[in-house]
């Protein structure tokens, strides 16, 4: 069937909104009618470069949530009018990670920037009109008015459930609040550093608070991105690093803070070596921003990370299980706990992508959101 997506030609480059075909579903597919996506920072890593794809043109989008429109032959599970959160990495359930509790790390992930069907790198769910294969952004492609995925990337929610703001669970809230729960591993007491403070550093802010973490300080140079975290659950926001380690040790007896997470927009090593310098003796820093691909390099004291023990730990998706954490963190934004409504600071048509995401680099949004 027909459909409009917005899609890279190259990068670096801007999204173009075009005429696209997308599949009939397959056995484990399923085509879904798109009713929100968040603008989420990889995909701009997607269209300046930073985060590489291997087929152009690429339809961009990985945090979203929509209502099955029809259900591939010998799918059990799903029904045309069931709603569906997408997590933007697979989980095939029998794997050694899905098998041993790292859902995020699913052998399937190989093909994310492919575009391609896991299977058969050759074999396209979205084209062109004139039959150019189109790559889908982590197998999902929610900047598509109409996506067909794989039952693997689809996690089934209640009736009731509000597609326009629970679409952030697919990426940015499992993201960020993992990095501080799951990753992180706050405890009850702690004081917490998070370095950055849009859309997946808001949701760290809210998983450390829900962790009990005692002081968790944000540090933005954004006016707008300090005061909002402050109704987060952050107790404290600073514009530079310098002023939120300082805070952190005068918490501390000057010995730093147990956790630092880097949820920055694009991430550099001198960023993780300042998070490196404002954790105390077995603390840790935990980083989740993306930057350059081919960046390697952090300028740290080898001799301190040796002698105080302390940690640096990468996180994908928050280290957390989506087909288990998705419903978990539904439950917990119905309870009131999770703040959902309060992070979406601006809607946008799709035609109005580009838009959206200056207004990210102006520092105007926590999370803006695509409503079809």
């Amino acid at each position: 069937m027909k459909t409009r997506g917005a899609v890279l030609r190259q990068a670096p480059g801007k999204f173009e909104i075009t005429d696209l075909i997308v599949d009939e579903p397959r056995q484990n597919e399923i085509r879904v009618k798109m009713v929100a996506s968040g603008l989420c920072h990889s995909d701009d890593h997607m269209a300046t470069g930073d985060l590489p794809v291997a087929v152009y043109p690429v339809c961009g989008g990985h945090e979203g949530a929509g209502i099955v429109e029809s259900v591939g032959p010998n799918t059990p599970g799903f029904s045309p009018g069931d709603k569906v959160i997408f997590s933007f990495l697979p989980a095939c359930g029998k794997c050694r990670w899905c098998s041993s509790g790292h859902q995020n790390l699913c052998d399937l992930g190989a093909n994310v920037l492919v575009g391609s069907r896991w299977e058969d790198p050759t074999s396209f769910r979205l084209q062109l009109e004139d039959g150019t294969p189109v790559g889908q952004a982590l197998g999902i492609s929610t900047f598509s008015e109409y996506t067909t995925v794989a039952v693997d990337s689809a996690i089934k929610v209640p009736d009731d459930t509000p597609l326009d703001k629970a679409c952030l669970l697919g990426c940015a809230i499992g993201t960020g609040w993992g990095s501080a729960v799951r990753s992180g591993e706050v405890e009850a007491g702690d004081t917490v550093l998070i370095f950055g403070a849009g859309g997946i550093g808001s949701a760290a802010v809210q998983g450390a608070a829900h962790a009990g973490a005692a002081r968790v300080i944000v540090v933005d140079p954004v006016a707008f991105k300090r005061d909002q975290s402050l109704t987060l659950g952050a107790t404290h926001a600073v514009a530079s690093a310098e002023e939120g380690i300082e805070l952190a040790q005068s918490f501390t007896n000057g010995q730093g803070a147990d956790v630092a997470i880097v949820t920055v927009g694009v991430i550099t090593g001198e960023h993780v070596a300042q998070a490196f310098s404002g954790i105390r003796k077995q603390g840790t820093v935990v980083v989740t921003a993306l930057g350059d691909a081919t960046a390697v390099g952090l300028p740290i004291s080898i001799l301190e990370l040796t002698l105080y023990e302390k940690k640096i730990k990468g996180s994908l998706f928050g280290s957390s299980n989506p087909r288990a954490d998705i419903p978990k963190l539904l439950d917990l934004y119905n309870a009131g706990y999770l703040k959902l409504d309060e992070m979406i600071t601006a809607e946008y048509s799709l035609d109005d992508i580009n838009q959206g995401y200056e207004d990210m680099h102006a520092g105007n949004n926590i999370r803006g959101v695509i409503r079809f």
